[in-house]
């Protein structure tokens, strides 16, 4: 096996780990119909993803007939507290992802999750699927002031543990900016919720299956990266 260049590994969630849109799109289907509203196919709200849960109900009342602070303040609360109680019910990881953490873990990496989905989400989530034991930090869309596509908590999280040379994993061009306004080189996979082909969103390398996140790990050469994660101002 060639070597992989990186002491790090960042991952997205949703769309890129785990397959989250159907619970989401139950917990959108409740509040909407709590309040009259039709609710969008599940492809839609796919569609919507990775700007964080209050984005995606903001972006759900758009298309359902217009959105204001009002319906906001009564949506968004009933959105979040049926998705806390269903969190893990038909969201599911996506083929290969659990034995992908298990070999990066066991080539010495350290794994961090950073996430626009609020940690107090992600956590849970992580936990119930047994996979705490794999990541060395949780990033949520909260835990910070500020989140992707600015890559600080990320940097920080890194920085913390040591620094080191770092890539980053995701699905969308929120992924891609993160990992970029960072110079980390990102990965992504084709599979997760971009609207956008995955090879349009000028990531430096795109996969179709985890099978191929090692040899595209290691197809990196040392001299293409900076030699460790700077600390942010």
């Amino acid at each position: 096996m060639s070597r992989i260049p990186f002491d790090f590994i960042g991952f997205d969630l949703d769309g890129t780990l785990i397959d989250s849109s159907p619970d989401l799109h139950a917990a959108l289907d409740y509040a909407l119909k709590q309040m009259g509203r039709p609710v969008p196919t599940q492809e839609q709200v796919e569609k919507m993803m990775g700007k964080g849960i209050r984005r995606l109900m903001e972006q759900a009342l758009e298309v359902t007939g217009g959105i204001n602070q009002e319906l906001m303040v009564k949506g968004f609360p009933l959105m979040l507290a049926y998705y806390k109680k269903h969190v893990l019910v038909h969201t599911r990881p996506y083929e290969g992802v659990e034995e992908i953490l298990k070999a990066l873990q066991d080539l010495g990496l350290k794994l961090i999750v950073y996430t626009n989905k609020p940690e107090c989400l992600a956590r849970p989530i992580i936990h119930q699927l047994g996979w705490d034991h794999y990541f060395s930090d949780i990033i949520g869309g909260d835990s910070f002031s500020v989140r992707k596509p600015d890559p600080k908590p990320l940097l920080e999280a890194i920085d913390a543990m040591g620094g080191g040379r770092t890539a980053f994993i995701g699905d969308s061009i929120t992924d891609v900016k993160t990992g970029h306004n960072a110079d980390l080189p990102v990965i992504l996979v084709s599979f997760g919720y971009s609207d956008v082909p995955a090879t349009a969103l000028g990531a430096d390398r795109v996969i179709s299956n985890y099978q191929e996140l090692i040899p595209t790990l290691a197809s990196f050469s040392d001299d293409m990266m900076p030699d460790a994660v700077v600390k942010p101002d």
